[in-house]
């Protein structure tokens, strides 16, 4: 079937019909980004939909419908799409229009997807975990430090639709950097795709060097003079929380290997080794987390270690003062016996030698317990 036909076919079914007027409604608005907590977020998913051609940014005029129709008949160019959390609903028509795989429909809606790159006909789909540093003002044992959140993209020859889902991770900042770049734009919907991946890895790097102040305050309190008193459950929720961070991170080795070297027709040569370069940085920070995770882990080590040796100091201490409690309680226990006949019990000295005797050990015993340091 022709380009035009899909079209008709397209613009035929009912969900089309709530597409076009989504498009309205979002071009009616003003763009706004949705992370922003000063501003209020539109009514619709739609956050933007623009046309590029040769890297700069063509006039938008008509509906989505209309836009994609003339960017096709151009034979150049393409469209960026940006969504944040749509419906079933909202999505359908967009998914009939760029003839999207059902299954990749389904994820980029549901969300809690790992991080992963998959191949439906010309149309590559990609998931990335978005990460987000959480400011506190002291680590607590239920302290929120890492937010995730995932961005979908599908990027076809003539578009790239983004679905964002979370409250970060805007790619309105990108967006505005790229039309910067020209020439970058020009590159078509894969210069697009790497710019997201870039995006998502530079905030990886930034949010590992925001957590690695709060391990270097734990290992700093740790190592304290009080450092046995530390809340373990600080460690705990930090460990919980790199764990967050990984599990973000790690998956997306393989989609970015992929992209940097399998051939895929939508993915310019050229562009490949910018994902090179961006797979670098993502190595860079897997060897950052499973550092800070070696280092979380002795961490807690030494103060387990720390909570041991405090709680022998103790136990030796209650031996000591128990051993110098011991020798007046043997002594006198001896002299309670009130048998008729012990010979000191009528001695003239008997009761000062006694108390001499115990004074006498006790010290001994005193001054060796402070010499060993037990006391």
């Amino acid at each position: 079937m022709s380009m035009a036909g899909n079209l008709r076919k397209v613009t035929s079914l009912g969900t089309v019909g709530g597409l076009r007027k989504v498009a309205r409604l979002a071009r009616r608005r003003p763009r706004v980004d949705l992370s922003h907590p000063a501003r209020s977020p539109l009514g619709s998913s739609v956050v933007n939909c623009v046309s590029y051609r040769e890297g700069a940014r063509v006039p938008a005029s008509g509906d989505l419908v209309d836009i994609v129709e003339r960017v096709r008949k151009r034979g150049d160019g393409f469209v960026w799409l940006g969504l944040h959390e749509p419906t079933d609903e909202e999505f359908a028509g967009i998914a009939e229009l760029f003839e999207l795989h059902p299954l990749a429909v389904e994820d980029a809606v549901e969300a809690h997807q790992r991080p992963k790159l998959e191949r439906y006909d010309e149309t590559l789909f990609a998931v990335f975990k978005t990460v987000c540093y959480v400011e506190h003002e002291e680590l607590t044992a239920t302290s929120e430090v890492v937010d995730t959140g995932e961005i979908m993209v599908f990027t076809g020859e003539d578009f790239v639709i983004t679905v964002r889902h979370g409250r970060h991770g805007s790619l309105g900042p990108l967006r505005e950097e790229l039309e910067s770049q020209p020439e970058q734009l020009a590159k078509g919907p894969a210069a697009v795709l790497h710019a997201i991946a870039d995006h998502v890895v530079d905030d990886y790097l930034s949010v590992t060097d925001s957590v690695q102040a709060d391990i270097d305050q734990v290992e700093t309190d740790v190592f304290a003079e009080a450092g046995a008193r530390v809340d373990p459950g600080r460690i705990y929720q930090l460990k919980r929380e790199l764990l967050e961070l990984k599990r973000a991170v790690a998956p997306l080795a393989r989609p970015l290997d992929e992209l940097a070297t399998k051939p895929l027709r939508v993915i310019d040569p050229e562009i490949q080794a910018y994902f090179r370069d961006v797979s670098d940085h993502l190595l860079r920070v897997r060897e950052q987390i499973a550092s800070f995770d070696e280092l979380i882990n002795s961490i807690l080590q030494a103060h387990l270690a720390q909570v041991t040796v405090a709680q022998n100091e103790d136990m030796r201490k209650i031996t000591a003062w128990a051993a110098l409690v011991a020798v007046p309680t043997m002594v006198c226990g001896v002299y309670g016996m009130n048998f008729e006949h012990m010979p000191e019990l009528h001695w003239k000295f008997g009761y000062p030698l006694v108390i001499g005797v115990i004074a006498v050990a006790c010290l001994s015993l005193y001054r060796g317990f402070r010499r060993n340091g037990w006391l």
